[in-house]
């Protein structure tokens, strides 16, 4: 019985956060997926929200929107686009931790089927400092195919400095 008050505890501190309504309680779920998936994206949220605060974005978040209700997965770059954050999410599009990630490029998803002509265009808009949305053949950590659609953009600071990038992806057919 504690396991449900637990449950019940978290389950409306995560909800405490989002813009929606509490509904009653129509059904239990016994294995708590969902529930497990409510705390991974409550603490994603609470790391990205972390991480917008410690740099001074000049940015609307939009965590909740992209990672709850459409599912993205966020990756979040330095200005050098080393990986300082990637959703936990992340391990069902393409088998990667979020640890395994940490530091590293987003170049690890690429390879010989990525489209050179799609990077050149990301090159250009990352060194212009500019918005872009591409979808690239990435590959996944067994080294599978995988289309990525990506949505991404420098976020600066409130001095007008480029501190980070975000992007928010998602595998398409």
């Amino acid at each position: 019985m504690n396991e449900m008050k637990n449950y019940d505890l978290g389950a409306n501190l995560f909800y405490k956060t989002q813009k929606i309504v509490n509904l009653p309680l129509l059904s239990w779920d016994l294995f708590a997926s969902h529930f497990d998936t409510l705390c991974k994206s409550h603490s994603d949220i609470t790391a990205l929200s972390a991480i917008a605060t410690n740099n001074k974005w000049n940015y609307k978040s939009m965590f909740t929107e992209e990672l709850v209700k459409k599912e993205h997965v966020i990756l979040v770059t330095d200005a050098q686009l080393r990986i300082v954050h990637a959703t936990h999410n992340m391990y069902k599009m393409n088998g990667y931790t979020s640890k395994e990630v940490m530091g590293n490029k987003p170049k690890m998803f690429q390879g010989e089927a990525t489209c050179q002509e799609q990077l050149r265009h990301v090159s250009k808009a990352v060194k212009n400092e500019m918005p872009f949305e591409v979808t690239l053949m990435n590959y996944r950590k067994d080294g599978s195919l995988y289309k990525c659609w990506i949505k991404a953009e420098p976020i600066f600071n409130t001095k007008g400095k480029i501190v980070n990038f975000i992007a928010y992806e998602r595998e398409v057919a």
